[in-house]
């Protein structure tokens, strides 16, 4: 059998099942998730089992996997790599043993590579599409929107919320459901009252990262309102801070970005930053990592409790400095009579938005000077309603497209 018909049976084997379970009630989600059965199917893989796919020897079935790994270097071609790993069990350890994460290959694949650090190499390259009128942001991956936008792979999806006091993006991995009680919610941006601070939350806590939650009681959420699947925790990950512009003086905004969940030894040679392998399902995977985490860590820590794993957490004293990014200094143009940075091509409107930051580091950190000047992520216009969004190792899909989402609250004050 031909890798093409392997490929072929294995979406009509995907398709039949997907169909077939939303006719039942069982997980109709999963057929709206941009990720196909990537996150939904758990409670329904024994059904996978009792097929014969199941029994392939394990040589053949990692030789299958590893031709269509290799073949899809793209998506929508990606796709069939996920419909490998909703096969059934053996299918999805194999196939996670084969993808590598997106610092490694360069690709995304599954939704966690969303919250993994992005490439060394080079940056990934994604466009943000603005909808005023539902006040949404979708986050694709690729060089620019297609025609149709029919092959624009969606990642993320953030919409945007007034409140009294702040402004909140809740982010989710789907455009049609930024419900806090959903398996598809992984995080929110929240501003001050001026709109110049910002914090970016996670939902679920940062990989190896000491954390202790406020001992606030919660006014939204009760641990008996969520389903048991889905954590409600919000982690404080990272601030983002505006500086004011009170003269009004002439220039682009200037922001500083401090990464709790990321050291500063991450750009430094031989530095690693924290890779998650996994989303967390269930509370008691919660208690497990929070466990792991205190056996680790030489500190004591607070340990959860349910009542408040609703309210927002904020990070002690890490073992290591944060990344703190701030901007990249732009040169005045004379002829244009502005501000201008080199976007080697991917930003083409003048806009206040626009920015690039690099990594902000004194003498004693050791960081090499190309790694001073390396641009970590970069945001711009190319469009009524169209942004770019470049981001490389150490930042994530999730922490560059909060930090963009910053940019577009109004800020009186800052310019």
């Amino acid at each position: 059998m031909s890798l093409k018909s392997i490929v072929r049976e294995l979406k009509e084997m995907r398709d039949g099942f997907s169909s077939s379970s939303a006719r039942r009630g069982g997980i109709g989600g999963a057929v709206r998730c941009p990720w196909p059965n990537s996150r939904h199917g758990h409670q329904d893989e024994e059904l996978y089992e009792q097929g014969n796919w199941a029994n392939l020897p394990p040589e053949l079935l990692l030789d299958v996997i590893q031709r269509v790994e290799a073949s899809e270097g793209s998506w929508p071609g990606r796709r069939n790599v996920v419909s490998c790993s909703s096969v059934c069990r053996s299918w999805r350890e194999i196939t996670k043993e084969v993808v590598q994460t997106p610092e490694q290959c360069g690709r995304i694949t599954f939704p966690i590579s969303l919250k993994q650090p992005g490439p060394r190499d080079g940056p990934m390259q994604c466009f943000i599409r603005r909808e005023r009128a539902t006040s949404t942001y979708q986050l694709f991956l690729g060089l620019s929107p297609s025609i149709q936008g029919e092959n624009d792979k969606l990642l993320l999806a953030a919409r945007k919320i007034r409140r009294a006091t702040s402004t909140d993006f809740v982010i989710s991995l789907s455009c049609d459901d930024f419900s806090r009680s959903s398996s598809t919610y992984i995080g929110k941006l929240k501003s001050n009252f001026l709109g110049t601070k910002f914090t970016i939350y996670d939902s679920q806590p940062p990989h190896d990262t000491p954390i202790v939650p406020n001992n606030r009681s919660s006014r939204r959420f009760h641990s008996k309102q969520v389903s048991p699947r889905v954590p409600a925790g919000n982690y404080n990950i990272s601030t983002i801070a505006y500086e004011l512009n009170v003269l009004r003086t002439r220039g682009p905004r200037r922001m500083r970005c401090t990464l709790h969940s990321i050291p500063i030894s991450s750009i430094q040679e031989g530095g690693i930053a924290p890779t998650p392998t996994g989303f967390i399902h269930s509370l008691d995977q919660l208690s497990a990592s929070s466990s792991s985490m205190r056996q680790e860590c030489k500190d004591p820590i607070v340990e959860f409790s349910s009542t408040s794993l609703s309210e927002p957490l904020r990070p002690v004293q890490a073992l290591d400095e944060p990344l703190v990014l701030k901007n990249k200094a732009p040169r005045w143009h004379e002829q244009l009579q502005c501000w201008c940075l080199n976007f080697r091509g991917r930003v083409t409107v003048a806009s206040v938005k626009n920015f690039q930051l690099v990594a902000a580091v004194e003498p004693s950190h050791r960081v090499s000077p190309e790694e001073q000047e390396k641009v970590i992520l970069q945001f711009g216009k190319i469009g009524k309603d169209i942004f770019t969004m470049d981001y490389r190792y150490p930042l994530s899909a999730f922490q560059a497209f909060a930090i963009c989402l910053s940019s577009f609250d109004t800020k009186p004050v800052c310019e």
